[in-house]
């Protein structure tokens, strides 16, 4: 199967050196120079610092070039930046192949996620998200970890299983597209929380009671737009959660942690080379919120910091219940 990856980011970097030990495999990089050192070099230094990537792995910035040859595409880009990279595409996508999303975001404007924009851009192929808790430069490393191919279609899935199962990777299948994508997306924003929480030093106590409450949050969310709770429960959910929340290679976390030390948004995000999702979930998520009548206190706050009205501090005060305000479990 020849595999195709749109995106030379960490991630999709990893993605496309896993499946390159065994199908040929080719990834678009947006800049010249980054496709020119895969190439070349067989590194990636601006997003894989000191990563050999496999022989057999190309690289173009040549989308149409890249595109008409996929048997199988998979899209790592940042979710602002989906959809026009699905439109550059879409006029060289052979028919009926599959499209999997490797994003962990939803689109800003229309809230959508990114199987859904899939669908509009390219209609009739089938559409699915990869998702986890996978942390790029582990898995590049050899470690083991466990990730989710999320597909309506379980015979897709299966297919896609096979394909991107590699060494200590282990790939699950689930039918729940809705909750995975969306377990994957909100994460993000917790992960804002959990880093501040060690920026401002709270304690490991608050650490966890946020992560815990976030949880049932995206839970609760995730349900009301048609996810499963079981889903939330698993790799695609809980998992994701706590890698984001606790790893030192999160963006997210990372950035929570700048802000939670004093450092403005803008700073942080300028010295950034990828993308944290989480500062855009956190607008979307408190649209999404008031669509469907959640309640997310955690979030709320998260939204408020990144849109300049409260510190985090501030937020951190207002994270602090008051006896009996709300009843474990949910």
């Amino acid at each position: 199967m020849r595999v195709v990856v749109l995106g030379a980011g960490s991630w999709g970097s990893t993605v496309a050196s896993l499946v390159a030990g065994r199908d040929p495999t080719m990834v678009w990089a947006r800049d010249a120079e980054v496709a020119d050192e895969i190439n070349q070099e067989r590194t990636n230094t601006r997003y894989l610092p000191g990563v050999t990537l496999p022989p057999l792995l190309e690289a173009t910035d040549d989308i149409e070039k890249a595109v008409a040859q996929a048997e199988l595409l998979i899209i790592g880009v940042p979710s602002h930046g989906f959809r026009e990279t699905l439109e550059a595409a879409k006029g060289s996508i052979r028919p009926w192949i599959p499209v999997v999303s490797l994003t962990k975001g939803l689109e800003r404007d229309s809230l959508l996620r990114m199987t859904e924009v899939v669908k509009e851009v390219v209609p009739g192929h089938p559409a699915a998200a990869l998702t986890g808790p996978n942390i790029a430069r582990e898995i590049m490393g050899g470690q083991a970890a466990a990730s989710v191919i999320a597909t309506e279609d379980l015979a897709v899935a299966r297919a896609l299983q096979q394909t991107l199962r590699r060494g200590l990777l282990r790939i699950y299948t689930n039918h729940d597209v809705i909750g995975c994508e969306l377990g994957g997306a909100l994460k993000n924003v917790i992960a804002l929380a959990c880093g501040m929480a060690q920026g401002l030093s709270v304690g490991d106590n608050t650490r966890a009671a946020v992560m815990t409450r976030g949880l049932a949050e995206l839970t609760r969310l995730g349900v009301a737009m048609g996810g499963e709770p079981a889903t939330f429960a698993g790799l695609a959910g809980m998992g994701d959660l706590i890698v984001t929340c606790i790893s030192p290679h999160s963006r997210n976390r990372h950035v929570g942690e700048q802000l939670g030390s004093g450092r403005s948004l803008e700073e942080v995000l300028g010295e950034m080379t990828m993308v944290a999702e989480g500062v855009k979930t956190a607008v979307t998520v408190h649209e999404l919120a008031g669509r469907h009548g959640v309640t997310m206190p955690v979030c709320e706050q998260m939204y408020r910091v990144v849109t300049g009205e409260i510190t985090p501090d501030t937020a951190y005060l207002g994270l602090r219940l008051p006896a009996g305000h709300e009843a474990e479990p949910g």
